[in-house]
């Protein structure tokens, strides 16, 4: 995919797979962001937290960046789609446990192995190959209905919200694919999204991936694409996230949260006095993603037990 004329210039840190996957994630989402719905205006749910002082009403150079996974939403969007798409036949059951395993290593593990995310991406590379790019969105809108809208975070909507109100815009940025991250978007009243691009042709699926997905500092760079792209002043902006695997990210604008922080973000946030906000009710929720794994079934709970037992043993 050729490089628009408007993309930032790539920088040494980053891979040319890393700038590439940025560099593809913002040109979808700028062509996306166009055809979702204004904003809505819902009122922040009972109990959330005061809102800040921040953001600045009418700044329009100013926006916002939020992670999707344990930031917006409980659990991993990548793999309540999968559920959604084995419900439709579109894999056995071999799969599904596949599917249950990567997501309780994920979450028990505490990291994103990159042997594990790799099989993760050529798993959802191989199940969508071959279909077409709108069928996926719509079935996409009908998962979000049975497996996501009820695991949204209220406090972090109501953050999201908070930036609508001040009249700027506001961008999902995942390592979940763009449609799916976009139909969040979407029914969430954000402005867009920016997530891994799958290569298509025709509209088809070839099982390809354009550059790499969007994780560590490949969302970085595609945050600052977009950013020149928009004519955003990033010291005015905001960037919200859970993982320590986006402190690339966070530490692009003026403004970073750490959202449901795991320890190594919190860590390091509370050293730079960056601004946490934590809406699990203890501790032990930063588990989520074991009740979204058992919830598959049986075998998935016994996986997620598994692993747990796994490292019990080994302290």
């Amino acid at each position: 995919m050729a490089a628009l004329g408007w993309l930032t210039s790539r920088r040494r840190s980053a891979t040319a797979r890393s700038v590439l996957a940025g560099e593809a994630s913002a040109e979808a989402a700028r062509k996306t962001s166009q055809d979702l719905e204004s904003a809505r205006r819902a009122p922040a749910p009972d109990g959330t937290p005061e809102e800040p002082a921040f953001p600045v009403v009418g700044d329009r150079r100013a926006a916002a960046f939020f992670d999707l996974d344990n930031t917006v939403m409980q659990g991993a969007a990548l793999f309540h789609f999968g559920r959604g798409l084995y419900k439709r036949k579109f894999f056995d059951t071999r799969e599904l446990t596949r599917f249950a395993w990567q997501q309780a290593w994920f979450r028990l593990a505490g990291v994103e192995d990159p042997e594990h995310m790799q099989d993760a991406r050529d798993s959802a590379l191989s199940i969508v190959k071959g279909h077409r790019v709108a069928e996926l969105m719509s079935i996409g809108e009908e998962i979000y209905d049975e497996y996501m809208a009820d695991r949204i975070w209220p406090g972090t909507r109501a953050l999201a919200q908070a930036h609508l109100d001040a009249g700027q815009k506001v961008w999902l940025v995942t390592a979940a694919p763009v449609e799916i991250a976009t139909v969040i978007a979407g029914r969430l009243g954000l402005t867009g999204a920016l997530g891994t691009v799958a290569e298509s042709v025709g509209g088809v699926y070839t099982g390809r991936l354009v550059g790499e997905p969007l994780h560590g500092p490949a969302k970085a760079e595609a945050v600052r694409a977009l950013a020149t792209a928009e004519t955003l002043d990033l010291t005015r902006c905001a960037a919200y996230s859970d993982s320590h695997n986006d402190i690339p990210m966070l530490s692009l604008v003026g403004h970073p949260y750490a959202i449901n922080p795991d320890a190594k973000l919190r860590k390091h946030a509370r050293a730079r006095d960056w601004r946490l906000r934590d809406y699990r009710t203890g501790r032990k929720a930063a588990k989520v993603g074991i009740p979204a794994a058992a919830g598959v079934g049986a075998v998935a709970g016994g996986t997620a037990a598994a692993i747990a037992l796994h490292r019990r043993t080994r302290r």
